[in-house]
């Protein structure tokens, strides 16, 4: 099968939508599908500074194509940038026809891949993954109107969990018989168990990610003086808070227990894991949380939220310990019991690798979406969708790279 699969971000931009395509790029290739990837990527290096950016990396096996985002990077002119992914989806389709497009983001890269769909002929799928959930749409009229033609014409929507489907559905309308619901995963031989802590050494805390607020990274600084026990914490990551995060740490004198480690190429990534005893995710919410899925794979005791995205895969008091984003004190309570709990925090950990290896490989997700391509191919294309929206003002036009 020919497969064209289009990201909103790949490396060496980080984040969860990164890690993702990386993994699914290589089970499409090991089981013998024909696959190009379409990629946007930052140039501007003020724009790099939160995810990251460049051309994206060849992928053995893959057709890699990078697109700048020069629209978006120009005033947030996304509309530039989609025409640009429709053209480019359509080039690569008449030199060799493509079976499926499956778009990575509802906006931009979904509504290009709908829109390409319909101009080709060909069959789509739309994996909602993060903001495109939880926000776009809210943003203006513009973003609304193509999410919502994306969510009523694409072939299937992906989604990674129940929680997240019914805040979609509640936001903007999908009926709940949409989605499919495909789990994240991990790959379980990358990220493999730590070694255990010495005794008399402190305990290792680890937040890894986009360093934002949204992730609950400031909520965690301020929680950390009042933690008890013996503890070091390292925050792995660059984002739109870095800076916020560094000064609020000095303002708070954790300088001598609290180490930014800045970005992370994903090779190294497993073994900062495995330096670490302890994952701290205090997130508003999620699509599916790649990082807490690592930190399972790799042994952790975990602390989240009751948030979308990360009540599908966690459970209070058995796989991890779960408090109510922004609530600082509660945070305090949970971070003190997992330091000062030895036996609390091996039994989470176990529960949380023996649940990983069991649910969310990537062999079983990869067969679930290859699955889904099976049953669309040679199926009905997007037809009937509108390609004009009128333009709103919009505030992610003045901070794309957010939205």
């Amino acid at each position: 099968m020919r497969v064209c699969f289009v990201s909103r971000r790949f490396f060496p931009a980080i984040s969860g939508m990164s890690i993702y395509a990386i993994n699914l790029l290589r089970q499409l290739e090991r089981a013998g599908h024909d696959v190009t990837m379409i990629s946007q990527y930052y140039g501007d290096p003020d724009k790099r500074r939160v995810y990251g950016g460049g051309p994206p990396p060849d992928v053995p096996g893959v057709k890699v194509i990078g697109l700048e985002a020069l629209g978006e990077q120009d005033g947030g002119e996304f509309e530039r940038d989609v025409q640009t992914m429709i053209d480019t989806i359509a080039a690569e389709h008449a030199e060799k026809p493509f079976d499926i497009l499956h778009a990575q983001y509802g906006y931009p890269t979904g509504w290009a891949t709908v829109l390409a769909s319909q101009q080709l002929g060909v069959p789509c799928v739309v994996s909602i993954q993060g903001g495109d959930g939880h926000w776009v749409g809210s943003c203006c009229s513009t973003h609304c109107i193509a999410m919502e033609r994306v969510l009523d014409n694409a072939g299937a929507l992906l989604i990674g969990g129940q929680s997240f489907a019914r805040e979609v559905h509640e936001r903007l309308g999908t009926p709940m018989e949409r989605f499919t619901i495909v789990p994240g995963a991990v790959d379980t031989e990358r990220f493999t168990p730590v070694e255990p802590r010495k005794s008399g050494e402190p305990v290792r805390m680890f937040y890894h990610g986009r360093v934002d607020r949204r992730k609950g990274v400031l909520d965690m600084l301020h929680a950390l003086p009042k933690v008890e026990g013996d503890w070091r914490c390292t925050v792995s990551g660059i984002g739109p808070d870095t800076d916020a995060a560094q000064a609020l740490a000095k303002d708070l004198g954790l300088t001598d227990r609290v180490t930014f480690s800045g970005y992370a190429e994903y090779a190294d990534v497993p073994e900062l894991y495995r330096a670490h005893d302890l994952f701290v995710s205090p997130t508003y919410a999620e699509g599916f949380s790649n990082t807490i899925l690592e930190a399972m794979a790799s042994r952790h005791a975990i602390l989240s939220c009751n948030s979308v995205g990360v009540v599908d895969c966690l459970r209070d008091g058995e796989n991890g310990l779960l408090i109510e984003a922004g609530d600082i004190e509660a945070q305090v309570e949970a971070l003190t019991r997992l330091v000062t709990d030895d036996a609390l925090r091996e039994r989470l950990a176990e529960n949380a690798l023996e649940e990983c290896r069991r649910v969310y490989s990537w062999d079983a997700v990869g067969r679930q979406i290859m699955d889904i391509y099976a049953d669309l191919s040679g199926g009905a294309p997007a037809s009937g969708v509108d390609p004009h929206i009128p333009i709103a003002e919009c505030r992610f036009r003045a901070e794309p790279h957010l939205l």
